[in-house]
């Protein structure tokens, strides 16, 4: 395996800007339940996200007065969102977001103009989460609370840069409480989750309208946010109109693989009414054991989060890719002058068309080269030329692009170790919060310990500790592959 290091000596070094997919962070929280549980969750939350302010409520007073100039969630059990003053909750705090955790297994299972019509305090809620004492434990699933709510208010109220979005569709709040923790796990800082519940509240986020023909064929790409999407996982019965049906799920895959056909369909539903759909969606039987291992292989390998997965026209996997390196092997491959070089250009060649060049990319960290990518159509090998030529100039840039922590730079694994464990812990925290350390990482080709680094958290000596530990062990692993590090 070929890796490039470049000649010692004078050399110009090149500035690290990490991707920022959400302009506003919630750093405060808000927690009113007469549920201990619920309560002492938050401590559970504090440690998993130090960078939000957790704050536990004492009465429907302090409640209805909460107030905050920063952007902030407040978390209600079903009784307490029944008592406290939403509106002036919204009147005084701007970037507020309010979440239902309901213990009631029938809004658990319940679209919402069922739960809205049966318990009307579930329409004070911007979001919905299924909470009890065993599988939707507060303590695993608030975190992924706290980050739903900051995706939902900056998709929806900031930034129109071009962002990545999971598209979840679902009309019970228990599937996306269980599935939700796993998820986030998965993207940390590199992609933005969505949940919508209807038929038309999905059509409305993807296209702009609520009908199929409402659908603008030549401008679609400008309505909605169906352009930044990078997967759709659907149950096939959800709300469409007034009916629950598995229309809405049929429909809504249609409609998706006709205008983005780059987007992967995930169908999470053991409905027999999904088995048509299998030629063009991969079908996850929702709630079987094993199932949720299944999605997150499937989400790693084909959504641009871990491996390239390059397949031949029977489906058997030809190349998996983990990491910038590996894709410049590859292209060398399909630049020489033989059939199965010619098969490989083609197959790149679809692959290009449908955007999965330049997703991968940027889910690695490399923005710059998928802006320039992403709007290209290069065939054969043209294409191959174009994506060697943009990727050896990152390989190259990368090896004098530090990471700089308190004014020192970091060139390698070694030097990162040596940090870790030598500097105080509160210089670390930013970059650990904010997903920093994993995008330098996945940029510098050291994609598995990027994974591995992106769902840890914490704060203090034991997040030093936990970083240097992971770090130290992946140098032992990458020395015996004979890399340097």
């Amino acid at each position: 395996m070929r890796r490039f290091n470049l000649y010692p000596g004078k050399k110009r070094e090149f500035e690290f800007i990490p991707r920022i997919i959400n302009p506003v962070k919630i750093s405060h929280a808000a927690i009113f339940s007469a549920d201990e549980q619920v309560r002492k969750a938050s401590e559970a939350l504090q440690e998993n996200m130090p960078w939000v302010k957790v704050e536990v409520l004492r009465n429907p007073l302090s409640a209805s007065n909460y107030t905050s100039q920063h952007a902030s969630v407040l978390m209600f059990d079903d009784v307490a969102l029944n008592i406290v003053d939403v509106e002036k909750i919204k009147k005084n705090n701007k970037d507020a977001m309010l979440v239902l955790l309901s213990s009631n297994p029938a809004i658990h299972c319940s679209a919402p103009a069922i739960s809205q019509e049966k318990f009307p305090h579930t329409s004070k809620a911007d979001l919905v989460f299924a909470i009890n004492r065993s599988e939707f434990a507060p303590e695993k699933i608030l975190p992924a609370v706290v980050r739903c709510a900051e995706d939902k208010l900056n998709i929806e109220k900031y930034s129109r840069a071009r962002r990545f979005i999971f598209l979840i569709v679902d009309d019970e709040p228990r599937w996306f409480s269980q599935f939700l923790p796993l998820l986030y796990n998965i993207i940390g800082q590199r992609a933005d989750v969505m949940v919508t519940r209807t038929y038309e509240e999905t059509l409305r986020f993807l296209f702009g309208v609520t009908d199929k023909a409402e659908i603008n064929g030549e401008n679609y790409l400008l309505q909605g946010r169906g352009d930044d999407v990078v997967c759709v996982i659907t149950d096939i019965f959800f709300p469409k109109g007034d009916k629950l049906s598995s229309d809405a799920g049929r429909a809504l895959c249609h409609i998706v693989k006709n205008y983005y056909p780059r987007i992967p369909l995930i169908i999470a539903s053991k409905a027999k009414e999904g088995d048509d759909l299998k030629d063009f969606a991969f079908i996850m039987p929702k709630g079987d054991i094993g199932s949720l291992d299944i999605l997150k292989n499937y989400i790693h390998d084909f959504t641009g989060m871990r491996n390239f997965i390059i397949q031949n026209k029977q489906g058997d996997i030809n190349y998996r890719i983990q990491d910038i390196h590996d894709l410049f092997e590859v292209l060398l491959k399909a630049e020489e002058d033989t059939a199965d070089a010619r098969e490989l250009r083609d197959l790149l060649e679809k692959y290009g068309r449908k955007d999965y060049f330049s997703t991968w990319l940027y889910m690695h960290g490399f923005r710059e080269i998928g802006d320039k990518l992403r709007p290209r159509q290069d065939r054969g090998q043209r294409l191959v030329t174009t994506l060697k030529r943009h990727i050896i100039r990152e390989i190259l840039r990368m090896h004098y692009t530090p990471l700089i922590i308190d004014g020192m730079k970091i060139f390698t694994l070694r030097d990162l170790l040596k940090i870790l464990h030598t500097i105080e812990p509160e210089k670390i925290q930013n970059f650990s919060d904010n997903d920093y350390f994993s995008i330098w990482l996945d940029r510098k080709g050291y994609s598995e310990l990027a994974e591995e680094f992106r769902p840890i958290h914490g704060s203090g000596v034991k997040l030093e500790k936990k970083l240097a530990e992971v770090v130290e062990k992946w140098i032992k692993f990458y020395e015996k592959r004979g890399r340097t590090v």
